[in-house]
């Protein structure tokens, strides 16, 4: 059973909270993207991120899972925003409960490569994300950090 897998469990109908983090890296005008392999958000196109492991800074979360997910190493710049990600299912029940950090960031090295977790990898203009099919989260972070909607 894989890192993920074993998280898969505590992720969905969690006893509290978990904090994630994510990165809008930005190169040469286009944002980096991955389409998600798994639950929130499978199928759907979104920023690398992840879960913060105990002892670790938001920022070093941020970079490790970015450079995890995509082989792209980067430096954070600045916060972008902080909200929760609350979805329920259809009894109501909370299925799924973060708390996101999202940051930007630039690539500063690495070779791109894909994980498990990710399906695709893409470098897209704010003009062409915006026609994606983009997870919540993603379209919330690129909404704060452009300052106009995502549709």
């Amino acid at each position: 059973m894989s890192s993920f897998e074993s998280h898969e469990n505590q992720r969905a109908y969690p006893k509290k909270p978990l904090v994630g983090v994510g990165a809008v890296t930005i190169k040469n005008g286009k944002i980096l993207l991955i389409k998600r392999a798994f639950e929130p958000s499978a199928g759907k196109w979104s920023i690398p991120g992840g879960l913060v492991e105990v002892g670790e800074k938001l920022s070093e979360a941020c970079a490790r899972e970015t450079e995890e997910e995509t082989g792209i190493q980067v430096e954070i710049l600045e916060l972008i925003n902080v909200f929760d990600m609350i979805d329920k299912d259809e009894d109501g029940k909370v299925k799924y409960h973060y708390v996101l950090v999202d940051f930007l960031a630039k690539p500063v090295g690495g070779q791109e490569r894909k994980c498990a977790e990710v399906t695709e990898i893409q470098w897209a203009t704010h003009d062409e994300a915006k026609k994606m099919d983009l997870s919540k989260t993603a379209r919330k972070a690129l909404e704060e950090l452009f300052g106009s909607s995502v549709a």
